[in-house]
């Protein structure tokens, strides 16, 4: 998981127009479909967007998707502490983190950045501005029904006037300058003619006066006289007409202001009672819109990983039965389309003489097989008919299956046991194809993919493989070692016998993965090949060979299926397993040589 700043300089000097989020990456599981289940994704949480890509190297080619944390909602699992459920209305991404630490360390990231995204938030508003009520504005007078603008028409009147008013008045007032200005002159021209007069007293002390030019006050002592500047003078301004006009327009201005606050008060009061109704409505909205969310919180979308095979599922037991039951019919008839359409390629695959199997081996495993092979010799081919444990599940022709119900811990351990005749084949062929891995594809339908881990022997290989996905079920893997056996005769009338056991075994290149369960097997098929005398001189044919097969399997499938399905599919699935694969070595060895 890798943490960067896409911006830089101090935060005084960051814009937060352009200030950018801490970008977070890292791998994430993401749950894809029932098919692929979980898988690895890159995820990227940048700009307030979640992202996601197959991997880290090809973010060059662009986003898988993405997500805008807006109106998101995250979810941490109630059981899984690893898991994330991230939903956009019907959009939902389950993630899950390698562990808690990882988990919460994503969810604080996005619950920051998703804060940070809101219209409401402190970002959001600076980025705005004052555009907001510019736009706010714009749109309120486009959402105003025809009955507003009437209610409003006096109030833009009244507007108007204010405007008129204060044309008025700025003229009003320019004049008003003009004549206070005209009179500063005038009243600085009389104290400068004052000023000379006296000094020309004081130079002249008896030089006589024009007449006219002193006036004797009740004192007697003389003043200067000098005739006023007539207001009517001075530009032609009425001082008196402009004082009253003002007078007159800032009454009108008051008047028109008050009529203007009454309208106001009476608008407030209108739109007050609207805001009360859309907030009432706002609050039924989100007290429903919490109600879905509590809802989809309970029950998550169908097809998720809540609705498959885990200790908290949320499909109950007739529906996972229902939904397997559907999934491999299906397969089935997928499986039978592909029969009729495939041309078998012949494989070259030679039997090697039976005593290169017969050798016990000197691998790692060989006390460990060997162990295995008495086992199955000693318990496998015991008759269950006086048995009450077993019980016969299946009688078709030849072939009878019985199952012994064990469970432990709440898995269903059911051992299994199958019987079989099968004509013009030998026990050495039978145990050879059901061996040979070059051949396994094309008789087993159930696996997805396979390969051989190890190869210890001629006759013993290490095998990993997992096997078609039925959904709701879980993915199973399986790791197991397949030996071939040749078991050799204690006395002359003891029939020819092969065995095949294959048993689960640990190996460093196949350990176990969280997105397929993985089961454990203890699987062998005994084989005898029994010969009919031919009539009279004639040689030993196909005709005359009768190989009896005897199947058992112990099988721990892990996980949390249902008991009544896993045996309802155990009951299905067998029976079709040994006709598909008797078949197909009838067809491989048709025509053939036989080999004992």
């Amino acid at each position: 998981m890798s943490e960067k700043s896409s911006s830089s300089g101090s935060d005084e000097d960051v814009d937060p127009e352009s200030a950018q989020h801490v970008e977070l990456g890292g791998v994430l599981s993401k749950w894809t479909n029932y098919i692929h289940g979980w898988q690895d994704r890159w995820v990227v949480l940048k700009n307030n967007t979640l992202s996601y890509y197959k991997s880290e190297d090809e973010r060059e080619y662009g986003c898988r998707g993405s997500l805008c944390l807006r109106k998101a909602v995250i979810t941490p699992h109630e059981f899984d502490e690893c898991r994330i459920d991230i939903s956009v209305n019907d959009s939902v991404w389950y993630l899950r983190a390698e562990d808690p630490e990882h988990r919460l360390q994503w969810i604080e990231s996005i619950e920051l950045h998703k804060a940070e995204s809101g219209y409401g938030s402190e970002t959001s508003l600076r980025r705005h501005g004052s555009m907001l009520s510019l736009t706010s504005a714009a749109s309120a007078l486009s959402a105003t029904s025809t009955s507003s603008f009437k209610k409003g028409h006096r109030l833009r009147e009244k507007l108007a006037e204010m405007e008129t008013f204060r044309d008025i008045l700025c003229r009003q007032v320019d004049t008003l300058q003009k004549y206070f200005d005209s009179c500063a002159d005038v009243v600085s021209k009389d104290e400068f003619q004052r000023d000379r007069v006296e000094e020309d007293e004081e130079d002249f002390p008896t030089t006589a006066r024009p007449e006219g030019e002193h006036n004797h006050n009740n004192n007697g002592s003389k003043e200067k006289l000098f005739s006023p500047a007539s207001p009517k003078t001075m530009n032609g301004i009425d001082f008196k007409g402009e004082a009253i006009t003002f007078k007159a327009t800032t009454a009108g201005i008051l008047s028109t202001l008050s009529h203007c606050i009454e309208l106001m008060v009476k608008r407030e009061d209108s739109w007050q009672k609207r805001v009360d109704k859309e907030l009432e409505k706002r609050r039924r909205v989100e007290d429903a819109y919490k109600s879905a969310m509590n809802e989809l919180k309970k029950k998550s979308h169908y097809g998720g990983p809540d609705y498959e095979e885990g200790p908290n599922s949320l499909i109950n037991e007739d529906e996972f039965f229902d939904a397997v039951e559907a999934a491999l019919d299906r397969q089935d008839k997928i499986e039978e389309q592909c029969q009729s359409e495939k041309v078998r390629i012949p494989r070259l695959t030679p039997v090697p003489p039976g005593d290169v199997y017969s050798s016990i081996g000197t691998h790692r495993f060989a006390a460990k097989v060997e162990e295995m092979v008495q086992n199955h010799m000693t318990y496998s081919l015991q008759d269950v008919g006086g048995d009450a444990n077993w019980q016969l599940v299946i009688e078709e022709g030849e072939m009878k299956v019985y199952r012994r119900e064990v469970e432990e811990n709440g898995i269903v351990l059911d051992p299994l046991k199958a019987t079989h005749a099968v004509k013009g084949v030998t026990g050495h062929e039978l145990c050879h194809y059901f061996w040979d891995t070059a051949v396994r594809m094309d008789w087993e339908t159930t696996i997805e993919n396979f390969n051989v881990v190890e190869t210890l022997s001629d006759n013993a290989v290490i095998v990993y493989q997992t096997h078609k996905r039925v959904w709701p079920a879980s993915q199973r893997d399986v790791l197991y070692l397949s030996a071939i056996r040749k078991i050799l005769a204690t006395n002359e009338n003891d029939p020819d016998t092969w065995l095949v056991c294959n048993f689960s075994v640990d190996h460093d290149n196949a350990l176990p993965t969280n997105r397929c369960v993985r089961a454990k097997i203890n699987v062998a098929m005994i084989c005898q090949t029994l010969v009919s005398p031919p009539e009279g001189d004639k040689e030993i044919s196909r005709d005359n060979i009768l190989c009896k097969i005897t199947y058992v399997a112990n099988v721990n499938p892990g996980g949390w299926a249902p008991a009544t399905v896993l045996r309802a599919v155990a009951k299905r699935e067998y029976p079709k397993f040994l006709k598909r694969f008797t078949s197909f070595v009838q067809e491989k060895t048709a025509g053939k040589p036989i080999l004992f």
